[in-house]
């Protein structure tokens, strides 16, 4: 059973206390990342001292009024072995991946957690007050897999342990084949489209993909989907993919969409704090829209929830659809610090039947998180 903080300590206190006491912290990496992490350190009272770049992406630049140096330089003057290094950035690329192990084998590097949505944090405190919801949702995964994932994430938030957040990977080829079983896979939703990057992956575990509806609220984002799905019609190969303009919703209407053309792009509700680049932007349930644009009567095979923070209005939104047709479910469980267990106990109430799995791709912080519910064979 899942025990939220006794035997883990929670990093943001642990920098406060080394902070205080003279240690060096410094940033690894720029931009809204890095933005965050500094919001936080300064509520805590966490001195930042330097920010620095891998080597190949220092060229004079400056962040918060700090020179931008390399690790070599910043080595230099604090000593390595003082130093604690916030990771400040998002990579799933391999080399980028090895740099950071790099940095790790030098100096105490921690991977902190700030949501890519709203403001609470995932702390030593938030799990304590979460910890009946958080051990309910644990229980509800079909398999050890998905608890080693679970429990993994936890510790890996709490604790900035790079090893540890890198010991809950696994490879895109066990979700696609053994859990998915995406050759199966006739007419798909991918809700948060992006430029189609997805549907590509999908394509290659699902040979006999026909159709696709492609929901994408951003502009910009918008446009680059839309020549994937005219180039791909052009070829005369593959499915037939159809773009919308709008995000997946519990209702239709509008909202302020903060749209930065990156995968940081999110609808904006409630207490969300609205970023630079805000529009108004139409909202949709996908009920609606599939009805709309597939037809009634087409049977949905699959559903993916990636829309940056409302994947829980999205799902509300396709409760038709997964009444009807039983399709498969990934639901990105990352983008808001109680989604790891908000959104398997909603999965639960919308498709009692299915089971529930959590895998996770190998990235830094501790992002693309994957729910999927997978419906009973019969």
């Amino acid at each position: 059973m899942f025990t939220p903080t006794r035997e883990i300590p929670d990093l943001w206190h642990y920098l406060q206390k080394e902070s205080r006491g003279g240690r060096p912290v410094v940033l690894y990496g720029m931009g809204n990342g890095a933005d965050k992490i500094l919001d936080v350190c300064a509520g805590y009272g966490i001195t930042v001292r330097d920010c620095f770049a891998s080597d190949g992406f220092v060229r004079g630049h400056s962040f918060h009024g700090r020179t931008v140096l390399t690790f070599d330089q910043v080595c230099r003057a604090y000593g390595a072995e003082n130093l604690l290094v916030l990771l400040s950035f998002a990579t799933a690329r391999p080399e980028v991946l090895s740099c950071i192990e790099q940095v790790a084998a030098r100096a105490e590097l921690y991977v902190p957690d700030v949501p890519v949505c709203g403001e609470e944090l995932f702390t030593a405190a938030f799990c304590q007050a979460h910890r009946e919801e958080l051990e309910s949702a644990r229980g509800l995964f079909a398999d050890e897999a998905s608890r080693r994932v679970f429990d993994g994430v936890i510790t890996a938030r709490l604790s900035g342990r790079l090893d540890m957040l890198r010991g809950t990977a696994t490879p895109p080829e066990e979700d696609f084949v053994h859990l998915l079983r995406a050759d199966r896979f006739r007419y798909v939703a991918d809700l948060g489209a992006y430029t189609g990057d997805s549907l590509r992956e999908l394509m290659t575990y699902a040979p006999g993909l026909q159709g696709a509806l492609a929901m994408e609220p951003d502009a910009r984002t918008f446009r680059k989907l839309s020549r994937f799905a005219r180039e791909l019609a052009d070829s005369g190969h593959g499915p037939v993919i159809r773009p919308v303009p709008k995000g997946a919703w519990s209702g239709a209407g509008m909202l302020t969409f903060s749209g930065t053309g990156n995968r940081n792009a999110s609808l904006v509700a409630g207490t969300d704090t609205v970023q630079a680049h805000a529009a108004a932007v139409a909202v949709d349930t996908p009920d609606a829209v599939w009805d709309q644009v597939m037809g009634r009567d087409t049977p949905v095979d699959f559903i993916k929830y990636d829309v940056e923070g409302a994947e829980a209005e999205a799902l509300r939104g396709s409760q038709s659809l997964i009444s009807r047709y039983a399709p498969a479910l990934l639901v990105s469980a990352y983008h808001r610090s109680a989604d790891l267990f908000t959104l398997p106990l909603l999965v639960r109430a919308l498709a009692p039947r299915h089971a529930l799995y959590l895998r996770r791709r190998d990235s830094v912080p501790a992002w693309d998180i994957n729910l999927y519910a997978l419906p009973p064979e019969d």
